[in-house]
C-alpha cells in the first residue's frame, strides 16, 4: 500500500529533538518550522482518522481572506479508521477545484511561476491513500525548501507521551490557537499577495511562503522557532 518514507541528511548541531507530527496535506508553517530543528520527524500512520485537522486540509489566502482546501475522503469517515488506511475519494473534481484556487491566489506572488510546475502534478495523477499522497508532497516541499530532514513513518501507535520524543500530533491543529498551544513557534512577517488588503495572517500553508518567499522561506522557517 505504501512506500517506506526515510530521508537521511547530515544535521546541524541544534537539530537534537525527535519529534512526532500527524500528517498533513501542504502542512502550515508551523509543522515545518518545528520539523526544520528536530533530528528526526515521525509521522503517525497509526492514530485514527478525524476530521477537521491537517490531514486533509490546508488553508490558503485568497483575494476574500483565508481559503480552507479540503480533500474528500472515502474510508475514513469514522474514528475507527486509522490512518494509513484513509482513502481519497474522487467523486468531486476536488483537484481542479483545489489548483484553481491556489492559481488564482498566488499567480501573482513573486515565485509562483518558478515553483507551479513542482506542484501542479499533485492536482493531476490520482493517490489512492491520503498518506501517500500527503507524504508525496511533503517530499516535494522538504525538497525545494532544501531542508535537512529525516523522516520515517511511525512503526506503532505512539499512544502515551515519550519522554525523547516531544508530541505535537495535537499541538499543530487548526483548532487550536499557537499563542497557547505552542510557546515555541513565533510567526515571523513576509509580506503576502493581497498585504494591500489584509493585515498579516500566520501560519499558514506552507504553499503561501513558498510562492511568497522563495529561497528565503527556509530562513523565515529558521527564526520562527526558539531553539529552547
Amino acid at each position: 500500500m505504501q512506500e517506506q518514507y526515510a530521508y537521511f541528511h547530515i544535521f546541524h548541531q541544534m537539530n537534537t529533538s525527535v519529534k512526532l507530527f500527524s500528517s498533513s496535506y501542504f502542512g502550515p508553517i508551523q509543522f515545518f518550522a518545528h520539523l526544520n530543528k528536530a533530528a528526526k520527524g515521525i509521522i503517525e500512520q497509526h492514530c485514527h482518522y478525524t476530521k477537521q485537522t491537517y490531514r486533509n486540509r490546508c488553508v490558503i489566502l485568497g483575494a476574500n481572506g483565508t481559503l480552507p482546501l479540503t480533500i474528500p475522503v472515502e474510508k475514513g469517515k469514522t474514528h475507527k479508521t486509522s490512518m494509513k488506511e484513509v482513502i481519497i475519494s474522487y467523486d468531486t473534481p476536488w483537484q481542479n477545484l483545489h489548483w484553481r484556487s491556489i492559481v488564482s491566489a498566488y499567480n501573482s506572488s513573486p515565485f509562483f511561476e518558478y515553483y507551479q510546475d513542482d506542484f501542479q502534478p499533485f492536482f493531476e495523477k490520482h493517490w489512492k491513500y491520503l498518506l501517500d499522497y500527503n507524504m508525496a508532497i511533503l517530499k516535494q516541499v522538504l525538497e525545494i525548501l532544501e531542508m535537512e530532514s529525516n523522516i520515517e513513518l511511525s512503526d506503532h501507535w505512539y499512544e502515551i507521551p515519550v519522554q525523547e520524543i516531544t508530541d505535537l500530533r495535537e499541538i499543530i491543529h487548526p483548532k487550536k490557537s499557537y499563542l497557547q498551544a505552542d510557546h515555541q513557534f513565533t510567526p515571523q512577517a513576509y509580506r503576502q499577495v493581497f498585504a494591500e488588503k489584509f493585515d498579516f495572517i500566520p501560519n499558514l500553508s506552507i504553499l503561501d511562503l513558498i510562492f511568497n518567499k522563495g529561497p528565503e522561506a527556509i530562513d523565515v522557517l529558521d527564526k520562527s522557532l526558539s531553539n529552547t
